[in-house]
């Protein structure tokens, strides 16, 4: 891979937001896709401006987008690494205008993540980090002064932050809460006495684990693996973990069925 830095990452998912939140600031029109779930204008833009800028960085690397081309298995199957991109995340969140929305991009190396990009437009924040080696937090993203990595990593904080909290607090989606997501919580609170569930949308739940914000993400229900690459990246690399339902085995991407089983994220 030719000369690949998270400043470059930085950068397209700038560029990214500023598309989205172009689109944000206007009267838009939502269509719906053949799966039922919403489309506008920013999910296209987003995804033209990262394409575009990841083939500026190595036009060997494949990307698998949402909003792509729908890629078959016999295609995928002997990747050794792709980009995984969600180019608006949380697009329910984006029509409700609650600022909850991201841009995803991981980079996947045989079948787990290696680094993670999730940035909130709205919000201006940008969570990065690469497994192995650590996980970050921006924030006014798009005043930083920074022009390589090693200015970025500097004015970004480490995560997780630190803090004395003692309650444990389980993330659940703001769009999305299944029965069984609300069986898992009554077990924790069997547990641990008091459970404080914080609610947010997208992506930005992982952030929230990682942060150190919140303990455990307890998703039973659909994703798709564009939704959870970088938000696992991110959260592994603050030390934490994202592992499967029915084993417990560490969560893999680029499968036959690109629909997420059910995970666990916890710190």
């Amino acid at each position: 891979m030719k000369n690949l830095n998270l400043y470059d990452l930085f950068q397209i998912s700038l560029e990214a937001g500023k598309e989205i939140l172009d689109v944000y600031a206007q009267d838009f029109v939502v269509e719906v896709k053949d799966d039922n779930s919403p489309l506008t204008q920013a999910d296209q833009r987003s995804h033209n401006t990262i394409k575009r800028g990841l083939k500026a960085i190595d036009s060997t690397i494949p990307v698998l987008s949402e909003e792509g081309k729908e890629m078959s298995y016999s295609e995928r199957r002997e990747w050794k690494q792709f980009w995984l991109v969600d180019p608006l995340d949380g697009t329910k969140e984006f029509i409700k205008k609650n600022g909850e929305f991201t841009v995803n991009i991981a980079l996947i190396e045989g079948k787990y993540p290696s680094i993670g990009i999730i940035y909130a437009p709205a919000l201006d924040v940008f969570y990065f980090g690469r497994v192995g080696e650590g996980a970050y937090k921006l924030e006014n993203a798009s005043k930083a002064e920074v022009s390589n990595e090693e200015e970025l990593l500097q004015k970004s904080f480490g995560l997780p932050e630190q803090g004395n909290r003692q309650v444990k607090r389980a993330v659940a989606s703001r769009s999305h809460m299944s029965e069984e997501t609300e069986a898992y919580i009554k077990e924790l609170e069997a547990m641990y006495g008091e459970v404080e569930v914080v609610s947010s949308g997208s992506s930005l739940k992982f952030c929230l684990i990682a942060e150190g914000k919140a303990d455990y993400y307890p998703r039973y229900a659909p994703t798709m693996e564009w939704d959870t690459g970088a938000g696992q990246a991110i959260v592994e690399a603050a030390g934490g973990t994202v592992t499967r339902y029915e084993d417990n085995d560490r969560f893999y991407y680029n499968r036959e069925d690109l629909l997420n089983g059910w995970f666990l994220v916890q710190r």
